[in-house]
């Protein structure tokens, strides 16, 4: 299944409908945000009844939730200061723990992302 966004140049495919549909959010969510960053100017979406169709296609209207997709894209790295025992510290530093890769397993598994 083809998806194509006439306004901004891009497409993307899927398996079936649903694919289709996830693969064209994510998709719509990165060239926006590109758009955004590089201060392009976000062209208005064609109205779909607007929109020129071949025989078996069809418009649907693909929706982005762009905080959701601004807050993903960004992977600014941010300081936090925490405190630990003295000995579980001497005790990964000998044995050459990363603590920012703990951090942010620990973290994940704890939110479940």
């Amino acid at each position: 299944m083809a998806v194509e966004f006439p306004d901004l140049g891009v497409a993307t495919s899927g398996l079936d409908d649903d694919d289709a549909l996830l693969s064209a959010r994510e998709l719509l969510g990165c060239v926006l945000c590109g758009m955004e960053e590089d201060g392009e100017v976000i062209p208005a979406p064609t109205p779909l009844s607007q929109v020129k169709l071949a025989p078996g296609e069809s418009t649907v209207l693909v929706d982005v939730y762009m905080p959701t997709v601004r807050l993903a894209q960004s992977n600014k790295a941010v300081n936090r200061t925490i405190t630990l025992p003295a000995w579980l510290n001497a005790l990964a530093v000998e044995r050459g723990v990363n603590f920012s890769q703990t951090m942010q397993s620990a973290l994940r598994a704890q939110l479940g992302v």
